[in-house]
């Protein structure tokens, strides 16, 4: 059994899982030359023309992409640890959380491993290059509802807290909310290849990434400030 110093000092580093996956995730992204990313009007020679040109880039920042998925496992542990503490025990909110995490891991993860495979035989035909961009760009962000449990779960046990000081602040609740609304215009990437909701637009890639990243800091501050009293269930 870990000693209570043990389990404080576990539930301090593992605090700082979310800015290890962001940090993965944007220098990945980065380095595989996808931010910004490519327009979806573009003809898929264009495309191909990316994978055959860029395709160690590609290869180094999904793998990065990839090595950073993995520390989503441990964010939504201390996600789940949070709600726990508001509900006592392992409740509804608490499985939601769980399982809606787990779904961003791979919807990290398997689009990474998307644009690998696009990189992996990047002598294919062009065509067959732009399907696989495709499936990557739009399961990366056009995916997303599985994810919404995490805003939706963080949300209700905020505002539904009863403590005098509750262990997430109000204001917390309601800026998850605003998260969760600022996700909406993701699903319909599928309708559009240019403009502000294409993935490449203000609203289909750069608004909802600020806001995610955004949301870390803030969740992550939530934590911080609760650490003590994560400990106690």
């Amino acid at each position: 059994m870990l000693s209570p110093n043990a389990r404080l000092n576990l539930l301090k580093h593992t605090s700082w899982s979310g800015y290890v996956y962001i940090a993965f995730l944007l220098v990945g992204m980065a380095t595989a030359g996808f931010l910004p990313s490519q327009p979806p009007s573009w003809a898929p020679e264009q495309i191909a023309d990316i994978y055959r040109n860029d395709v160690t880039r590609i290869r180094i920042g999904m793998v990065l992409g990839l090595v950073g998925s993995m520390f989503y496992v441990p964010w939504t542990a201390m996600l789940a640890k949070l709600i726990m503490r508001v509900e006592g025990k392992a409740g509804i909110l608490t499985f939601c959380q769980i399982i809606a995490g787990c779904t961003n891991v791979l919807l990290t993860a398997y689009p990474c491993g998307y644009w690998l495979l696009g990189s992996f035989r990047p002598e294919r035909d062009a065509q067959l290059i732009q399907l696989i961009n495709d499936i990557s760009w739009t399961q990366f962000l056009g995916v997303i509802t599985p994810f919404y449990f995490v805003p939706i779960s963080i949300a209700y046990a905020a505002l539904a807290d009863q403590d005098p000081d509750p262990i997430i602040p109000r204001w917390v609740g309601w800026f998850n909310i605003w998260f969760e609304v600022s996700l909406i215009p993701l699903v319909v990437i599928f309708w559009f290849h240019g403009g502000p909701f294409a993935w490449n637009g203000i609203f289909g890639f750069y608004l909802p990434f600020t806001i995610f990243f955004l949301w870390f800091f803030i969740m992550t501050w939530t934590i911080r400030r609760s650490i003590h009293r994560l400990d106690e269930v």
